[in-house]
């Protein structure tokens, strides 16, 4: 047995020697031709190159060239004009925390920039929070390789925050600006591309620029939500306002889609940035009559019911509505939620209330890793589907797609999440992509599971989106997964044209972001 594990280790070994040389032969340029400042920052040992070859969808395996660990912007610069000086040039893909489930951050035979090297070049001032009184609008400057989570604890130093979120707070600013950044504040703040005043970003030729709203607006626009597909956001400006201490967490349970969709999107109508009436945060999700059948988050007393009702209807809707509140607002919060749920209708007595600290809420994911982690159940595959979906259809995507297919195949592990937003919120001329509706939902499907049922959430996925070709719903993919020319274009719909010109304007190589498979 000993000796056939030397063996086997050998082999390995033997197999990873073989693949680098492998990809060396194939490469139309070798290391020697790069300038030293390069050479001495590319790396390619097979494990690091191991490494970079993985996401956390744990589906694709795109195995890089090389990995660049930049000491300095200018070092990205340097990179990519590298890249463009050959007559073949090499994809390159910046790489932040790699929480892409199909491959987007990687470069196969390419070079993965290693984002996080930043930490060292910024010596400590990756965020710098101006709140100094001499604007009437407070900021953060945040470095591109920065994590939402630390963004956050700097800003609350200040007693500010940003106004718009990811469920999850352990990303990149760079990598969720580039898709477009969205949770349960984004119909009344939009998504975090909407509340950026300034970028600095590498293009595909190399040139390090500032752009705005005011300054070199066609590369501003094109970067948020742009897949990567335009430059590397190195430094972003991210508006702030006041930070609330505490938030009242409510779920709803419901029973009947319509009352469900319909109280959703009473409660994003109320969405002035000022509005005191207004809800902070409104999410849903489902809970299917499917093991398992987590109800950890509700009071254990309760939990035996909330099992009865799933178990009587099959599905029950929750409705996640959070108020902030601070020492000023405490003595009224109560009044303003009661003011919030009036003639909402919930099953009655199914109203579940919970009081937080603000950061405790908006890091609340943090615990669900931290758990499933210990269990070995955190990197396993996530074969996810996210789709906003228009609001005119979203009842018909309830019958054929949450009763229709996830319900009777009895399949789901995971989560299933879905919310309104109002697209007025949204600026149309940036790259991201929705439906053409004033309301639109949010559905994402988060699935986890063992390496040997990919595929069929994969099939079910694919399912779902011939319902919706067939039933004639107009969806967008966000964090799109199309493998086809057509499919891209029919995503990108009438900024199909831009996306091209914008490409050709500030990436002609085509060597930004391959791993999205738009243009490679």
């Amino acid at each position: 047995m000993g000796s056939y594990f030397r063996f086997s280790k050998a082999f390995v070994v033997l197999g990873l020697a073989f693949t680098v040389l492998t990809q060396a032969q194939s490469q139309p340029w070798s290391l020697l031709e790069a300038p030293n400042d390069l050479t001495l920052k590319l790396i390619r040992d097979p494990v690091t190159l191991s490494l970079a070859s993985t996401d956390y969808g744990h589906i694709v395996h795109d195995n890089p060239f090389a990995i660049f660990s930049p000491s300095s912007i200018s070092d990205i610069s340097l990179l990519i004009n590298f890249s463009n000086s050959l007559a073949i040039p090499f994809t390159i893909a910046p790489r932040g925390q790699a929480h892409s489930v199909n491959g987007q951050a990687m470069a196969n035979d390419g070079v993965v920039v290693n984002m996080t090297e930043l930490n060292g070049f910024r010596n400590g001032a990756g965020i710098v929070v101006v709140s100094d009184g001499r604007t009437n609008a407070p900021y953060a400057d945040v470095g591109g390789e920065q994590i939402w989570i630390d963004v956050l604890h700097a800003t609350l130093e200040h007693g500010l925050t940003p106004l718009s979120w990811t469920d999850y707070l352990f990303l990149s600013v760079g990598g969720t600006l580039s898709n477009a950044g969205i949770s349960g504040q984004s119909f009344r703040f939009g998504p975090q591309i909407s509340n950026v005043h300034e970028l600095d970003v590498v293009t595909g030729k190399g040139d390090l620029v500032t752009c705005s709203s005011e300054n070199n607006s066609e590369l501003f626009y094109a970067v948020l939500g742009g897949l990567g597909q335009f430059g590397i956001i190195t430094r972003a400006r991210i508006a702030l306002g006041p930070a609330p201490t505490r938030v009242k967490w409510l779920r709803l349970l419901y029973n009947d889609f319509s009352a469900f969709s319909a109280d959703q999107e009473h409660l994003i109508s109320l969405n002035g940035r000022n509005d005191t009436i207004a809800a902070d945060y409104v999410e849903g999700f489902l809970l299917l009559n499917q093991p398992p059948l987590d109800l950890s988050s509700f009071p254990a007393p309760d939990q035996p019911r909330v099992t009865s009702l799933v178990t009587q209807y099959g599905i029950i809707y929750i409705i996640e509505l959070v108020k902030y509140y601070d020492n000023s607002t405490q003595e009224h919060v109560d009044e303003d939620v009661k003011v919030l749920v009036e003639g909402l209708k919930f099953v009655p007595t199914f109203m579940f209330e919970k009081d937080a600290s603000y950061e405790e809420f908006l890091n609340r994911v943090h615990a669900d890793e931290l758990f499933l982690t210990s269990q070995g159940l955190w990197d396993v595959p996530h074969p996810w589907l996210n789709l906003f979906v228009p609001g005119s259809r979203i009842s018909d995507f309830d019958e054929g797609v949450f009763k229709g297919i996830i319900l009777k195949q009895n399949i789901t592990a995971g989560v299933a999440i879905i919310y309104p937003m109002n697209r007025s919120k949204w600026n149309d001329q940036m790259s991201a992509v929705t439906p053409n509706e004033d309301v639109f939902y949010t559905v994402s499907l988060l699935h986890s599971t063992g390496f040997d049922k990919v595929e069929e959430f994969q099939a079910q996925n694919q399912q779902i989106l011939k319902f919706c070709k067939d039933a004639g719903i107009e969806i967008k993919q966000y964090l799109p997964q199309n493998k086809t020319r057509n499919e891209w274009i029919k995503q990108f719909g009438s900024k199909w044209k831009t996306f091209q010109e914008r490409k050709n304007q500030f990436d002609p190589n085509r060597i930004l972001s391959p791993g999205q498979r738009i243009f490679n």
